[in-house]
């Protein structure tokens, strides 16, 4: 079973090897064991029955809550020759019949409807006449009323499974906690050993939070760093998001609007058309994207807060399907809470109690100092192991970069003394940059000493202070009314028992650096030609681009230039019957384009990267940026390359030797340093007795007079580097 399971995964899909849990959830299904799949978005639950369906002799009915859901798989499967076919109230009468005539004819191995469309009699009459072999149910968790998004039709979905005899069950969900988790299968009549839980760690998502001030301008900044690119912009309102695309729109941003206030005829025109890359961001609330498989949305923004843990983890799991690097960044401000807890408060008692505990969960994992994907993880049930995940906001913020603070905090918290502990971040603020606003005025506050004394930062920058304060326990927040009061340790700081260090956030916006960046080498002018014939032929079937061919099938022909049939079949995502269908054509475009170039194809390793010169391609940017300054390439032309400052270069290297990958070469390295040669071995002197971890015991050890740059340099030589 395991070899013909792996023959259709590479013939049929085009992929050359499981991902993790697949073979073996295969393998447990094909057995007749009951299954339960939990699985991260893009994690590839779908084959894990798909690939069953194509192996029993009988159908394989797969139950979805959505139909674009439906749809979008259904398109994908035709395009690879399964025999696939929907039941749902989107078909005119006369497709339903001949859909379900050809179900009865027994030619169909997947079909895919509704679980209310399951639950009717005839319907039920009728596939219980079939050899039905499996019965999938995706979504799983809307089965429990624990999950994030209960539906009762769900639960009638156990007394539906009686009527199928020898039909295995396979449930499967990407967001499940452990509670959820033992619900559906106490539901469902599974067996513990029947469970297989996948990490819930996407790592090609870099996961930022940012004190939201002004968040249009915010998210207009951080857009603008994805030119071309697929996105979704997530409010928590239908009014939000009618005034946000809006005001995209007026500053000439390709965008819809998405909310279940818009007809259904509108919806349904607006998801098509950025489906199909007809349209670059979609501006929705939370009803939209359960429904689309897209694989190349390169980020998510959370104007607004999301509703838990959950609900957020699903929505940032609509980018970056692909493996490639997405960047979802979630504005957030006290406000947000207020708002919650008003709707919060009209829920049923025993609803509230469920939503408080969902939003603490959620508040833990956006004011938490460390890797974010510990707590994100941890809601899960699943131990995140490393302290440093490389592709989170806090990760990234290495302890030098955290600045003295104290006299920052002692003005806010005195100016939140001095207006009586009544109000909010946003009047303190007022009051120390010196605003005149109506507020400011009515309660005298222009008279206080603490007036104006603020002025040197921005109301940004504040904002993204009074965060941390609360944080760190100098201040706390009544969640009803949102005033600010001060702890006993706040009076330690206000006293000057207490230093406060954290990040001093610059005038500029949102950082959208991100660590990763796996495909930098591919031939961009390759790529966009290539993407733009796969939109011509996409819009020649009617179906999305990613249906064709997805992003990263397009880079790595862009990276090995494949120039026969069987360099064609070996790039991911190319199976027999797409080759047959759409190979030569993009075969074609590949060897005019290296011919005219004088390009070599270039061979591909089991491991999927290509041998010789190019062996960087594929490599995490700290190792090749680390291989590029022994190979003697400048300092400078290193930075150019992969258009990175000084800091963040020396921070890679830095990396590069904590992981053990060997020496650098350190002439040209010094070179970038200011320090005197007897300046230098007193620094050395410093690193042996305080080690080289933190840089801020060595900084204040020597006073303050060496800036971090140069400490860096010294510690990357003292770290063994190899002199010329």
């Amino acid at each position: 079973m395991a070899g013909k399971s792996k023959h259709i995964l590479k013939t049929v899909f085009g992929y050359d090897a499981f991902r993790p849990l697949q073979a073996e959830i295969i393998t447990n299904v094909l057995r007749k064991n009951d299954t339960l799949v939990i699985m991260p978005t893009g994690g590839g639950k779908s084959l894990c029955y798909q690939i069953p369906a194509l192996i029993f002799s009988g159908l394989t009915i797969v139950i979805s809550p959505l139909i674009s859901l439906m749809k979008d798989q259904v398109e994908q499967l035709v395009q690879i020759g399964v025999p696939v076919t929907v039941l749902n109230s989107s078909l005119t009468l006369e497709q339903y019949r001949r859909n379900e005539e050809k179900v009865k004819q027994g030619v169909i191995r997947l079909l895919y409807m509704a679980p209310e469309a399951l639950l009717r009699p005839n319907m039920l009459a009728m596939l219980s006449s079939l050899d039905v072999d499996c019965l999938t149910i995706d979504e799983a968790h809307c089965i429990s009323e624990w999950g994030h998004d209960f539906r009762p039709e769900y639960r009638q979905l156990v007394t539906a499974r009686d009527r199928f005899a020898n039909a295995v069950c396979i449930a499967l969900t990407a967001t499940a906690t452990p509670r959820v988790r033992q619900d559906i299968k106490t539901s469902l009549g599974f067996e513990d050993s029947d469970e297989f839980v996948a990490s819930f760690n996407r790592k090609n998502l870099f996961i930022q939070v940012v004190s939201k001030n002004n968040p249009f301008e915010q998210t207009v900044e951080f857009i603008k760093g994805f030119p071309g690119q697929s996105g979704i912009i997530y409010c928590f309102s239908r009014r939000q998001v009618d005034d946000l695309y809006e005001a995209l729109k007026s500053k000439g941003f390709s965008v819809r609007p998405y909310h279940a206030g818009l007809s259904k005829r509108d919806r349904t025109r607006n998801q098509d058309l950025f489906i199909k890359d007809d349209v670059q961001i979609m501006v929705a609330t939370i009803a939209f994207g359960m429904g689309i498989d897209k694989p190349n949305v390169r980020f998510v923004v959370h104007y607004d807060l999301p509703k838990n843990i959950e609900s957020y983890y699903q929505e940032i799991g609509r980018a970056g399907r692909d493996g490639l690097p997405a960047h979802c960044i979630l504005l957030f401000s006290y406000g947000d809470i207020q708002k919650t807890k008003y709707f919060i408060n009209k829920k049923e008692e025993h609803e509230q109690r469920i939503a408080n505990i969902h939003l603490n969960a959620l508040l833990g994992f956006i004011e938490t100092e460390r890797c974010r994907r510990i707590p994100l993880l941890g809601y899960f049930g699943e131990k995140y192991s490393r302290e440093d995940c490389g592709m989170c906001d806090n990760c990234l913020t290495e302890e030098e970069d955290l600045k003295d603070i104290t006299i920052a905090a002692q003005k806010f918290l005195s100016c939140a003394k001095r207006t009586e502990e009544r109000f909010g971040a946003g009047h303190i603020i007022d009051v120390l940059r010196g605003s005149e606003a109506k507020k400011v005025l009515r309660f005298g506050h222009q008279h206080l000493s603490t007036y104006g004394i603020g002025r040197d930062f921005s109301k940004r920058q504040w904002f993204h202070l009074s965060r941390q304060f609360i944080r760190k326990g100098l201040l706390v927040q009544d969640m009803e009314f949102g005033s600010l009061k001060l702890t006993d340790k706040a009076w330690k700081v206000a006293r000057g028992e207490e230093k406060v260090f954290g990040r001093m956030e610059e005038e500029g916006g949102v950082d959208r650096t991100s660590e990763k960046d796996d495909h930098k080498d591919y031939d961009r002018d390759l790529f966009e030609i290539l993407r733009k014939e796969r939109k011509q032929l996409a819009d020649k079937s009617n179906v999305p681009p990613y249906v064709i061919f997805s992003d990263k099938t397009l880079i790595e022909m862009a990276i090995f230039f494949p120039q026969s049939k069987q360099s064609m079949l070996d790039i991911h995502g190319v199976g027999a019957v797409k080759h047959d269908k759409y190979g030569t054509v993009f075969l074609d475009i590949i060897q005019e384009y290296c011919k005219i170039r004088q390009i070599e194809e270039r061979a591909k390793l089991a491991g999927g990267k290509p041998l010789g010169a190019t062996a960087s391609i594929g490599k995490k940017r700290h190792i090749v940026i680390g291989e590029a300054l022994n190979s003697g390439r400048p300092v400078s032309k290193i930075m150019d390359d992969f258009s990175i400052k000084r800091d963040t270069f020396l921070n890679h290297l830095f990396r590069y030797l904590q992981e053990g990958n060997g020496l650098i070469k350190s002439d040209e390295l010094m070179a970038l340093s200011t320090v005197s040669s007897e300046q230098k071995d007193h620094i050395l002197d410093k690193f042996e007795d305080l080690g080289t971890e933190f840089l801020k015991p060595v900084f204040d050890a020597l006073g303050g007079e060496t800036d971090y740059e140069d400490l860096k340099i010294i510690r990357l030589y003292y770290l063994g580097t190899v002199r010329k």
